[in-house]
């Protein structure tokens, strides 16, 4: 990406996720198009107006338990706000020949509980699954030294299957992603 494509980024993504929170929207001032780990690939999406959707892909080891597991992590998940609601969330599915080509067995991301009911519409058709009541343990971006340099949550986690099923993701109640979120 050129300078100006994260600088439009940027400002597509504090427009996005601004009205969660301004804190949401503060890593990404001063044209900065990523908020922790730094994508890998990215699928963006363009319209007459801009920027349209945004999904970021970082392929990394994550602990899940006691197994240690390759995976994609999906994040940087973002609609215009205008286009919220038409469907475009289905366009995950366009990254599988992506996916498949970084040869994981699966893709994983975390997003808050609010969206649970936004997420589920992946897994009715068992292209993804849910799992609650599991903790994530994360190393902390900006490092502060009167600060921890990890934080854990409890998100909901989402796991795709790409080159494994999904009965083979490994059992556990903590994952440790290995560095920071996406």
């Amino acid at each position: 990406l050129e300078r100006s494509d994260h600088e439009e980024l940027s400002e597509f993504f504090r427009k996005s996720y601004g009205p969660t929170g301004a804190f949401h929207a503060k890593p990404f001032e001063g044209g900065r198009s990523w908020a922790g780990a730094r994508p890998e690939r990215r699928a963006i999406a363009y319209d007459s107006v801009g920027i349209a959707s945004h999904m970021g892909v970082l392929r990394r080891f994550i602990k899940v338990g006691e197994t240690d597991l390759l995976v994609a992590e999906l994040g940087l998940y973002a609609v215009r706000p205008d286009l919220e609601r038409m469907g475009i969330a289905h366009s995950v599915g366009a990254l599988t020949p992506t996916l498949r080509e970084l040869g994981v067995p699966f893709a994983f991301g975390t997003v808050r509980h609010a969206m649970r009911n936004h997420v589920e519409r992946y897994c009715q058709n068992g292209m993804a699954s849910i799992l609650t009541g599991v903790r994530v343990r994360s190393s902390i971006a900006e490092v502060n030294p009167d600060l921890p340099s990890t934080r854990t949550e409890e998100p909901l986690v989402v796991i795709f299957p790409v080159g494994r099923p999904l009965n083979e993701w490994p059992p556990g109640t903590l994952i440790e992603r290995n560095g920071s979120e996406l």
